[in-house]
């Protein structure tokens, strides 16, 4: 009798063992590769990273037109700009201006 007991407090040991090392093996797994575990982090450092790289681009861009359209403005208006715009829409030139024709590449 003395033995059947120790046995089974042994396997009940055992079985308690068994099933922590497996709930930890379980957690640790997710841990490293659930849906906001380490590789999870990682992958949203690298987008985050590329979405600020394509942030600061189209922040740049927008600045630039930003520029363009204040130089289009009725108390920025620059004579040269209007008639250089002009003429590039409209193909028309001066009759005193010499007109070079470039070959296009």
């Amino acid at each position: 009798m003395v033995v059947r007991t120790r046995i089974r407090a042994f396997f009940r040991q055992l079985v308690l063992l068994i099933l922590a090392g497996a709930s930890i093996a379980y957690f640790g797994f997710h841990a490293v590769n659930g849906d906001h575990g380490i590789m999870a982090q990682r992958q949203y450092d690298d987008q985050k990273r590329d979405l600020s790289a394509q942030l600061a681009d189209l922040r740049a861009k927008r600045t630039a037109l930003e520029r363009r359209v204040a130089l289009l403005k009725n108390d920025a208006l620059d004579p040269d700009v209007l008639e250089d715009k002009a003429r590039n829409l409209l193909g028309m030139v001066h009759p005193n201006d010499v007109v070079v024709l470039l070959p296009r590449n």
